[in-house]
């Protein structure tokens, strides 16, 4: 896809510019998004021609400091990342639109606050509860104006959450299809996917092959 010169992008997002991004897996381009109500700046890399009309393989990924770049196992946030870039790069095609929207949207402190809940028993959801949050506060709005951006018309949404691609797809993203992406099984993490699977409907085959091993 040509470059885009920087500015305002459908919905009112802003455009600030974009730079080649090599990784282990390829070279990606990474754009820059800020969104002008509430200041977020948001990501999205790219590779290959996205623009063609064709469903592009793709991953919406809530920022997750933690799995991301720290390499936590209390969740499969990392791995999931960096396995959907890897199948993006395998296929030679494809966009990672990474939101600013930290701990399901509860901002960072806050989800240091309730992983020390966790620690003393709750679960991912009870700790946001606790907190006089709700489960999951996350939004998807920016993500039409960023895909029309970049060209984009249709997703094969890489998500274990159909939830999440309701919402998506609600906030009038257009999907051809959920692809499973379960990858980042620990026995860190397993009471935080089965909680995921029997509270907010995330979909894993792999927790039912570890309880019949």
């Amino acid at each position: 896809m040509d470059e885009v010169g920087a500015g305002s992008a459908p919905g009112d997002i802003e455009h600030v510019g974009s730079c080649m991004l090599p990784t282990p897996w390829a070279t990606f381009r990474l754009h820059g998004f800020v969104d002008p109500d509430s200041g977020a700046e948001h990501l999205a890399l790219v590779l290959g021609d996205v623009d063609d009309g064709a469903p592009v393989l793709a991953r919406v990924h809530s920022e997750c400091l933690t799995g991301d770049a720290l390499f936590s196992r209390r969740c499969d946030c990392g791995a999931q990342l960096q396995e959907a870039m890897q199948r993006i790069a395998a296929e030679g095609r494809g966009v990672v639109l990474y939101l600013r929207q930290e701990g399901r949207g509860i901002g960072l402190s806050n989800k240091i606050r309730a992983y020390r809940l966790q620690d003393c028993g709750a679960d991912t959801v009870d700790a946001n509860l606790a907190l006089g949050f709700e489960a999951d506060l996350r939004r998807y709005e920016v993500c039409r104006p960023m895909l029309a951006h970049l060209g984009v018309r249709s997703l094969r949404l890489m998500s274990n959450s159909p939830a999440k691609v309701e919402a998506v797809r609600a906030a009038g993203v257009e999907i051809a299809e959920r692809v499973g992406i379960e990858v980042g099984l620990d026995s860190s993490n397993l009471r935080y996917l089965r909680t995921k699977q029997a509270r907010m409907g995330h979909l894993f085959s792999i927790i039912e092959d570890e309880a019949e091993g």
